[in-house]
């Protein structure tokens, strides 16, 4: 294959994967709600799902190491699916909130079966390939192709919604059946040789992968202040994606679904803007803890802000100015991410900030959740916005190591991205 297919083909089944995921984005939290939990249960049943995400992503990121990452994904699409019909029946029955437990569960294994995975599989088979770009780039390309999918799903989502809540969940389950078909023909290991595992060598290579956490993940410092900006922001970016559902709504003072399907809509726009200036930077700013500090410090700023406004149209402003940050943020850590770890522990050491990421999110969710109960979702903004700056030191200590991955290629002027990869 050459790089341009596989980067069609990544783009493909990133857009077709996110769409199917997004059509809940913009309604799940009202769809929770309607089936008869408080706002603190559904940050719980939300907190499981990121815990879930925790627990299996050791076991999961055996299974893209060896068996190769187009199996894990295409577990992934499966294990999802049934998730999503399985929410679809807990709101049927009304059995309370121990089956969106279990099917949170279910929905976290499903998920980090995808993480890392594709990632993994995109940067192989560009190295092997013969690829010569920058992966700022096509990171960036694929997250705004997901920006995209997140504005068609998160629209089609909002307008179904209104007609009934559960309708985004099942078609996203048909989506996926779709998914699976696509990916199955297109998604093939390159630059991977896979290896055999069976049940004696699940536990050794558990162990195997654990060690190559540490040593390639925790035990290298510029990974692991990585890995502590994860925990940092992961405790906000669940919660808070979330939570300005009813939060927004109750600022307009109207229960619209059409409305938060619109919001998450632009939310989607701002994210793909965000995306669009990583490769407008990348040419005039030199280093990457450039845009990370600089992102996060007005994303927190925002946030606090959010909190403090009693105005819709201001905060829903002010969070589209939060999404942009972090749509130009994500791309520019995953490069830096993957230049820092060698290709046969990209999958192990990617899930691993993953986990580290989760824990951040559970913590988040938990206590952003009691606060929302019990005081309101507002000072919740105000109290993780203050804690999202402390990424900043952190990030600052990272730009102290001077890594060859904090500063982006030289570029003549006039030099395209990559022509090839369009």
């Amino acid at each position: 294959m050459t790089p341009k297919k596989v980067i069609r083909a990544y783009l493909i089944i990133t857009g077709l994967y996110n769409l199917s995921a997004s059509l809940i984005w913009g309604v799940n939290t009202l769809f929770l709600l309607a089936a008869g939990l408080n706002i603190f249960q559904v940050f719980i049943a939300n907190a499981v799902f990121t815990a879930s995400m925790a627990l299996f992503e050791i076991p999961t990121g055996v299974l893209a190491d060896t068996r190769g990452r187009r199996t894990s994904f295409l577990l992934s699409v499966l294990v999802v699916m049934l998730g999503t019909l399985g929410y679809v029946a807990a709101s049927i029955f009304h059995v309370g909130l121990w089956l969106f437990i279990v099917m949170s569960v279910v929905l976290g294994l499903g998920y980090t079966f995808y993480s890392g995975a594709v990632e993994a599989w995109l940067v192989d088979a560009l190295n092997a390939s013969g690829y010569d770009g920058q992966l700022d780039v096509v990171f960036s390309r694929g997250a705004m192709v997901f920006g995209v999918a997140m504005l068609i799903g998160t629209v089609g989502g909002g307008a179904l919604g209104t007609i009934n809540l559960a309708i985004p969940f099942v078609l996203r389950a048909v989506l996926l059946a779709v998914v699976f078909g696509v990916s199955f023909f297109m998604m093939h290991d390159l630059g991977f040789s896979p290896r055999p595992l069976n049940w004696t060598t699940v536990l050794p290579e558990m162990q195997t992968v654990a060690r190559d956490s540490i040593r390639f993940g925790w035990g290298k410092p510029t990974v692991r202040l990585l890995m502590a900006t994860s925990f940092v922001l992961s405790a906000y970016m669940m919660w808070g994606f979330y939570a300005w559902q009813p939060y927004f709504l109750d600022l307009l003072g109207e229960d619209a679904p059409w409305v938060a399907g619109v919001v998450a809509a632009l939310i989607s726009l701002s994210t793909i803007a965000g995306n669009a200036l990583v490769s407008r930077f990348s040419g005039i700013i030199k280093r990457r803890t450039t845009i990370l500090i600089g992102a996060v410090a007005v994303m927190s700023l925002a946030t606090i802000m959010v909190g403090l406004t009693g105005s819709f149209w201001v905060a829903v402003g002010l969070f589209l100015l939060i999404m942009m940050m972090f749509g130009m943020m994500q791309p520019v850590k995953q490069s830096y991410l993957h230049s820092c770890i060698p290709s046969d522990k990209r999958a192990t050491v990617v899930s691993f900030d993953s986990l580290v990421g989760s824990g951040g999110s559970v913590m988040g969710q938990m206590g952003l959740g009691w606060l929302s109960q019990n005081v309101s979702i507002a000072s919740g903004y105000v109290v993780v916005g203050g804690f999202t700056l402390l990424a900043i030191p952190v990030l600052g200590l990272l730009r102290r190591f001077n890594e060859p991955a904090d500063f982006f290629a030289p570029r003549h002027i006039g030099e395209e991205d990559n022509p090839s990869v369009m």
